[in-house]
């Protein structure tokens, strides 16, 4: 008799065709089940998906708009009226971006460890310290409800928020449990202020060079050509552990912005040729600007129209006007200023009152504050934050308030009005050279180089930002002092004293990110990239027999050379040589000697150049300046401009080890950093040098927020693929200093070629794709032809628009019952 409650004895009993049977049912009932699963499963993302076909409803529609999707999922919006048409824009915008609206704002407010978790305390502390979130809710109180622009954002708004109340919620949402909340005018002023903070390289930078200067002293400042400040070291004494809060939040900075996979603005290309130099006799507009890669992408593509108004543009998440556009009778693209906005100060505390600070001759107290950090799955966390007259204190943001010299940071975005908003309504609507510099005389801050063409012919590039006036012989590269007047901003300068130019006689103007000289002769501090990228293009441009248009202007684009590295390496060419211990690397150097600087898949020496740079620096700079500091001026600009210095000095003392009894040489220092270069690449690529090539070592991931660890990783980032060009050539597709391999870090966030004299066919493109919904078929259908160097039509015209429209979505209001 079978013991009840023991199934397994009584199959062991049942008939051997019972047996068969029962299994067959059991491996049935289980693929039904794994079906039902993947039903359920497919029916979940699919639900998930963008609709591009058919009808929905905009409530707040005062008429029907339609939107018809192109072949890359670019919407073209045609409506009745402007307000209707920034509605379809904000529904649309967030059909395909609202998980990256949502976090935007949560990191430009200091919220993401709500829905992150505890690990993003230190960057929501860090963007709760900054200020951006409070100055943005002040900034939104004093819109002005009339005006044009702030009409729009409301517009735009209204359909991003009726989009996130009838529709399904992004995947990401589930994931991490997000609960839906209104965007308001407030985020999209946040957004800005990221935007902004991401430009400032100060923070990044000042403790560095403050350092080098207080610590190491003038002969090691030398090699960065920055020291002309007449006071000499920093008034107010930085202790041991001041250097130690300096160096942990040049660390933080670094890791708050890469950390979250949110775009970064590092550089840029873009010219503008007059009608005398190009085929079609019309101005042609160039542009490419230079943004850390992220999934989705920075930008959204949209066309919009409405009686009087039509315009192609790149949308940044919440921000309504577009900001790089064209039409028949203007285009425009930017470039980064790379200006100092951002100044970091160092307080003097009263030795009796610890929340006191001295300034302009009286003792002032700090303003203090406590905010609360909410943290999924843990306790809210409680900061206190404090404000001196110069601005907050930025060490806070590492969780301290006593026991260091308080740090402030002055920051042009939070001192001026900055109507962005307004800047970029008016210049989508600029049909001429006077309404241009008008519109971009408002941009205070980031500073931005705008170049803009007209059809009637004018060209013209302004540097825009409101730059302040400084006491005389001050230089903010270094940490000022906040008890002395030099930390003291005397004013601005008018608009009309910052670098631009307007219809040169040379017929073209350029702008990549290296120093401007203005015409007014003002000396503008900055952290400017290196001339050799803009050096190459101009030597193309300048060529008065070629006649420029949408297809040779490609190849300037995608040109993956520079003249840094043979500038880098020729003075140490004799020293490799010497060190060379063998026929295969004698091989190798002489392939540097004749390296031109090109970065193409194929090049050994790109990739040989790469590690040396790195080795170079390492060997030579890290024992005096410690890992976490040399870490940190991997990160800056400053390396760039020092290295060519570096290998031209052979007397300079950064070649003498540190704590050395013997003086090493240039010569000594070289032949280590060659040995250690080709050790690592052994490593890493294997023994074989011919296969050391640029392609296996430099790649591009487009990495979605949430894919840093397996699986996600692999279901949601897209990539790697091999990738030409680097850092700062051309087509910058551009990497980290460091050793291989090099992971593509930012590059051309688009390619844009416009020329006036037949808009219909401009070219453009993204890196990624549309859309930022996991497997949407444009979640990532432009990555291989982008980092392949291919360029996409930007439809313009009513016939290309229905020509290539893969469906058409109707938008239509809610009528009254």
């Amino acid at each position: 008799m079978p013991t009840p409650g023991r199934p397994r004895k009584m199959l062991a009993r049942l008939p051997h065709n019972n047996k068969d049977r029962w299994m067959k049912r059991s491996l049935t009932a289980l693929a039904l089940l794994v079906a039902a699963a993947a039903g359920g499963l497919t029916w979940y993302l699919h639900d998930k998906q963008p609709q591009r076909d058919g009808e929905l409803v905009l409530a707040a529609l005062q008429a029907p708009v339609t939107v018809d999707y192109d072949e890359r999922g670019v919407p073209h919006i045609r409506a009745e009226s402007e307000a209707d048409m920034y509605r379809a824009l904000g529904f649309v915008h967030a059909q395909d971006r609202l998980f990256q609206m949502e976090l935007l704002r949560r990191l430009a407010r200091g919220e993401l460890a709500e829905v992150l978790g505890e690990k993003l305390v230190p960057t929501d502390r860090l963007f709760r310290t900054l200020e951006i979130g409070r100055h943005a809710d002040a900034y939104a109180a004093r819109l002005d409800p009339n005006s044009p622009s702030t009409q729009a954002l409301q517009h735009y708004l209204e359909g991003v928020n009726q989009y996130q109340a009838s529709r399904p919620r992004p995947l990401e949402f589930d994931l991490l449990g997000i609960e839906p909340r209104p965007f308001t005018a407030a985020d999209t002023l946040s957004v800005a202020g990221y935007m902004a903070y991401s430009f400032a390289a100060a923070l990044r930078t000042e403790p560095l060079m403050t350092h080098i200067r207080d610590e190491l002293g003038a002969d090691y400042l030398k090699l960065f050509d920055l020291d002309w400040h007449p006071q000499g070291v920093l008034g107010t004494s930085l202790a041991a552990g001041d250097w130690q809060d300096l160096s942990a939040l040049a660390q933080l900075s670094n890791s708050a912005l890469e950390g979250t996979g949110m775009p970064q603005f590092e550089g840029s290309n873009a010219w503008v040729v007059s009608g005398s130099r190009t085929a079609s006799g019309k101005p042609l507009l160039a542009g490419d600007p230079h943004i850390r890669f992220s999934l989705p992408a920075v930008w959204y593509e949209a066309h919009l129209q409405a009686p009087g108004y039509e315009l192609y543009g790149y949308h940044h998440a919440l921000i309504p006007s577009a900001m790089l556009g064209h039409n028949r009778d203007f285009a425009w693209s930017l470039t980064m200023f790379q200006n100092d906005d951002l100044d970091l100060i160092a307080e003097r505390t009263n030795p009796d009152n610890p929340n006191q600070v001295w300034y302009q001759g009286n003792w002032v107290d700090l303003e203090q504050r406590t905010e609360s950090i909410k943290v999924k799955g843990a306790e809210p966390v409680q900061i206190t934050l404090r404000r001196s007259p110069h601005g907050p204190i930025i060490n806070d943001a590492l969780g301290q308030t006593s026991g260091s010299t308080p740090i402030a940071m002055w920051w042009a975005f939070l001192e001026t009005d900055n109507p962005m908003l307004d800047a970029f309504y008016q210049l989508g609507r600029a049909d001429s050279l006077d309404k241009a510099r008008a519109a971009v005389e408002k941009i205070e801050a980031p500073g931005l180089n705008v170049l803009w063409a007209g059809a009637s012919g004018d060209i013209a590039w302004w540097a825009a930002a409101k730059l302040p006036l400084r006491p005389d012989g001050v230089n903010p590269t270094f940490i000022l002092d906040g008890a002395s007047a030099e930390a003291d901003k005397l004013g601005y300068h008018p608009f009309s004293d910052n670098p631009q130019e307007e219809n040169p006689e040379r017929g073209y103007i350029l702008s990549a990110n290296y120093q401007p000289v203005p015409a007014s002769g003002i000396e503008i501090p900055g952290y400017y990239n290196l001339p050799d990228r803009g050096q190459r293009l101009n030597q193309r441009l300048s060529d008065a027999s070629v006649k420029w248009n949408t297809q040779n202007s490609q190849a300037l684009q995608l040109d993956t050379g520079t003249g840094y590295g043979p500038r880098l390496l020729a003075p140490i060419l004799d020293e490799l040589r010497a060190a060379a211990a063998n026929d295969e690397e004698r091989a190798l150097v002489e392939q540097l000697a004749k390296w031109n600087g090109d970065h193409e898949l194929d090049s050994v020496a790109a990739t040989l150049f790469n590690q040396l740079t790195y080795q170079l620096a390492h060997e030579a700079m890290a024992d005096e300046l410690g890992e976490v500091f040399f870490d940190s001026l991997l990160q800056t600009r400053v390396l760039d401009t020092a290295l060519p210095r570096l290998t031209a000095n052979a007397d300079s003392p950064w070649w003498n080890r540190q704590g050395s009894e013997q003086r090493e040489s240039r010569a000594q220092i070289v032949a280590e950093a060659w040995r250690a270069s080709l050790d690592h690449l052994r490593s890493v690529l294997g023994n074989d040098p011919a296969a050391w090539t640029w392609g296996r070592g430099h790649t591009l991931t487009h990495s979605h927020p949430l894919g840093q660890q397996q699986p996600l990783a692999w279901l949601l980032n897209v990539g790697p693929m091999a990738a030409p060009g680097g850092h700062e050539t051309p087509n910058n597709l551009s990497h980290k200093v460091g050793p291989a391999p090099w992971p593509v870090v930012y590059g051309p966030s688009t390619r844009r070629l416009v020329d006036l004299g037949d808009a219909d066919k401009a070219l453009g493109g993204i890196p990624v794709g549309q859309s930022g919904v996991p497997f949407d078929a444009h979640y990532g259908d432009q990555a291989t032809a982008h980092v392949a160097g291919e360029y996409q039509r930007q439809h313009l015209s009513d016939a290309d628009v229905k020509a290539n429209s893969q469906g058409t979505l109707q938008l239509l209001q809610l009528l009254p019952r």
